[in-house]
């Protein structure tokens, strides 16, 4: 989907990346605590500090081959008063707010460019924070672990089929992310699903603008 390698972009993709996996890993943070779970304050992660987050062979990873991680948020849902519900919405909170971020980026990409206060650097930084939110975004909702699909499926299954695939993951789970990544099967669902919800902000943008 893009071309990691191009190291003259790295002035625009690394910041991008940060933001993107901050963002990310705060949402989870910031929902888990509104549920009344104490964890990630207590363990550093509700914070925006990229420094909080990241795992350094993960971000390099993703930085050069499009395929990454960053530190999961510990969270505990026995402080939740419903634990289905409250993992749900911890889980969907990541993905979701990469998704925010891109519509964010599109948006302030149309609106500069309106009112010609859009430069190449600028589009460029936007352009990497659209392309990096809308790709986690949709890799983080593959249901395998550790992406966060992993827990939204196993939440809306009823409880002993939820339990096998929780069972199945937890021993084939990363080998079928590796073979999923790597055979480059994952593009081939995210870049339609990626285009699609880009081609959407699009449409909203200019209905807005």
């Amino acid at each position: 989907m893009f071309d990691f390698l191009d190291l003259s972009t790295l002035i625009y993709r690394v910041p991008a990346l940060l933001l993107a996996l901050s963002f990310h890993e705060y949402a989870h943070a910031v929902v888990s605590d509104s549920l009344g779970d104490p964890t990630p304050s207590a363990t550093g992660r509700l914070t925006m500090n990229p420094l909080a987050h990241l795992d350094a062979v993960g971000t390099l990873l993703l930085i050069l081959c499009g395929f990454g991680w960053a530190k999961p948020v510990m969270i505990d849902p026995r402080y939740y008063k419903n634990y289905r519900s409250g993992v749900l919405k911890v889980s969907l909170a990541g993905p979701g707010g990469n998704l925010l971020l891109c519509f964010i980026s599109i948006f302030l990409m149309g609106l500069l460019q309106r009112f010609g206060m859009l430069g190449m650097g600028g589009y460029q930084f936007l352009y990497w924070i659209m392309l990096y939110n809308v790709w986690f975004a949709f890799f983080n909702l593959i249901p395998v672990p550790p992406l966060d699909g992993s827990k939204v499926v196993s939440m809306l299954l009823p409880g002993e089929l939820s339990w096998k695939f929780e069972n199945f993951n937890a021993q084939y789970g990363f080998i079928i992310l590796m073979v999923v990544v790597f055979s480059g099967v994952a593009n081939k669902f995210l870049s339609p699903l990626s285009n699609l919800f880009v081609t959407l902000c699009y449409n909203i943008t200019y209905i807005l603008l």
